[in-house]
Formats: C-alpha cells, structure tokens, sequence
C-alpha cells in the first residue's frame, strides 16, 4: 500500500523549520495555490502553496506527469511524500508523490488557520461594547444584526481577509474586538466624536465579509463577492435592517451607511466615498492602523518560523509597500 491510513495530522508546516535539505517529508497539507509554469529547460512544472493551520509553504513538482502524481486542485488536503528543499533561504517541498486525502485520513480543524483567542471570549467582549451604548437606534441596528443566526453565526467565524490581515478562522470577529478596544481609548481624546457611532462603524464596517468570503476548504471568494464586494454587500445588509426596523431616524441611517461606504479611507483603495464625517474618518485610520500593524506581526511571526534570527530584516511586507521591518524587541534583545 503506497499511502497509509492516518487519521491524525503528525507533520506540520511549523515543523519544517528544524529540517535540514534532503530530509524526507510525509505528510497532509492543504492546496491553497497551484500553477503550472515552463522551465528555463522549457518542461512544465507545478509550483504549488501548501498550508496548515501553522502556515504554509512552497512546493515544486517537476514531473507533474509522473504517475506518482495524481489529480488534485486547488482547495483539496492532499497527502504528499517528498524532501525539504529550500530555495534562496526560504523553506521549499520537492513533492515526487501527491494524492488527495480521504475523509477518514483527515480532520479539517488542522489545515485551515484560526484565530489563537477564545472566540466565546471574543463574543462576549463584543456584546460588551454593544450593551455600552447609549444610542438606542444605533444599539437595536447592531443587535439585530449580530443576533440574526445566518449573519452573527459567520460573524464569528470569518476570516477578516483572504490573505491580508487576520486571514484565519474568527479573524473578522479578532480584528472588530481589537477596534472596539483602539476606539474606545481614541474616541474620549475628541470631543467632536460620537462614541456609539464610531463603534457602530467598527462592528459593521467589514459585516459584508461574511457573504463576501467563502472559508469551507482554504479562504476564496464568493462569486457574489467577486462582483459586488463587502463594501457594497455590507451596505446593502445595513440598509435593509434599518429600513426594517421601526422609526429608525433617516439621518442617523445616512451616517451608518456613509461608514460603511468610506472605511477604506481613499478612492484608490476601494472607498467609494471619502471619509466625510469625524467618526468615518476615525474609523479608516484605525481599521488601516490595526491592519497594518497585524501585517508586521504576521511577517514577524513567519520570519521566526523560517528560522531567521529576531534581529534580522523581514522581507518585503506587501500591506507596507514593499518595505523591510525590524523587530525592535529582537534588536534590543527582549522578549
């Protein structure tokens, strides 16, 4: 029997990092990523994104048509039979036998990435700031929603993004916890500030990514998702809520709507209106603050899985335009 049966995931991705090149790897991963690419010698190859819920890892397999190799597509836990081969200091699988995993061989808790934080905690910490306002429309608009099983239950277990920020299981409701708690102490700063409104726009804000995204096997979008967004589906939810609920002032509609629609601060970025109130204005800068502050923690954290002493430059963070980042505390020599 070439593959047997394991019903337990015993290799992880966070493992690779006390390998040395050569030695062998078996084990299950998730596809997030498959490609087929031409070598300089003009042979295709597959270059493929393996994950876990510890992270994911390069993989090249360079006789695609190998009997070795069976079908399988991007989303699928396959099991692959390999070496570590690492490639410009970065971890890499040579994989020369791939197959698709079986249901029994699996639990799918291993392969998709989740949120470190209890999420029940999370939740209540949510419900917290809700039970803190003083606004009733704006308290009834937020309850409605997070109440209604088919919205607050994915509120909870969305990723914030696909690969961005907060891409993992829960990140969405991580990311909002963490906003609420940034807001709470900017807010008293500035008297101008409407304190129920700024957190109403945090909470809904990104409540389009529970329709937007899709997170069965890996993180992809919905098709809804792809043409419309979650700026637009998140709108569309909080205008029909509103205009469901009775009484609900039209003035305070247009300023929740007028959130949703310009978090993310710059046309260019994907706002279809500039911040144009104090509270919208607030939100974009925190929610970009908090977002890119999660983007060099992550890249902090893979540059320690990968090996790299904590007092080296990362790579090029994306979310940051291509910059390097330092670890102070690995500089300094703290923990």
């Amino acid at each position: 029997m070439l593959y047997p049966s394991v019903k337990m995931k015993t290799l992880f991705v966070s493992d690779l990092t006390s390998m040395r090149e050569g030695d062998s790897v078996e084990g299950f991963f998730l596809v997030l990523e498959k490609q087929q690419r031409t070598g300089k010698t003009g042979s295709s190859y597959f270059a493929i994104r393996l994950a876990d819920k510890k992270g994911d890892v390069e993989g090249r397999i360079w006789s695609p048509a190998d009997a070795e190799i069976k079908e399988f597509e991007k989303g699928e836990i396959v099991k692959i039979r390999g070496t570590y081969s690492p490639f410009n200091d970065k971890p890499q699988l040579k994989v020369d036998k791939l197959r698709v995993a079986k249901p029994d061989e699996i639990d799918k808790a291993d392969y998709l990435p989740a949120t470190t934080y209890d999420v029940p905690t999370l939740w209540a910490e949510l419900e917290g700031f809700v039970a803190s306002f003083t606004e009733p429309h704006l308290k009834l608009l937020v309850e409605t929603l997070l109440n209604d099983e088919r919205i607050g239950g994915k509120y909870r277990e969305a990723p914030a993004a696909k690969q961005l920020h907060h891409a993992w299981l829960g990140g969405l409701l991580e990311h909002v916890v963490s906003l609420l708690k940034l807001a709470d102490r900017v807010v008293p700063n500035y008297a101008m500030l409407n304190r129920d409104l700024v957190l109403t726009g945090v909470i809904l804000h990104d409540i389009g990514k529970v329709r937007e995204l899709a997170w069965e096997s890996g993180f992809e979008y919905t098709v809804e998702g792809v043409l419309l967004g979650h700026i637009q589906m998140g709108y569309e939810l909080a205008a029909k809520t509103m205009d469901a609920l009775p009484d609900f002032p039209p003035r305070l509609r247009t300023l929740v709507l007028h959130l949703i629609l310009s978090h993310h601060g710059k046309l260019e970025f994907g706002s279809p209106k500039l911040p144009m109130i104090p509270e919208a204005l607030a939100l974009s800068f925190l929610d970009d603050f908090d977002a890119k502050m999660m983007a060099v923690q992550q890249e902090f954290e893979k540059c320690a899985r990968e090996g790299k002493a904590a007092d080296e430059m990362t790579g090029k963070v994306w979310a940051l335009d291509q910059r390097q980042m330092l670890n102070t505390k690995g500089w300094l020599g703290q923990k």
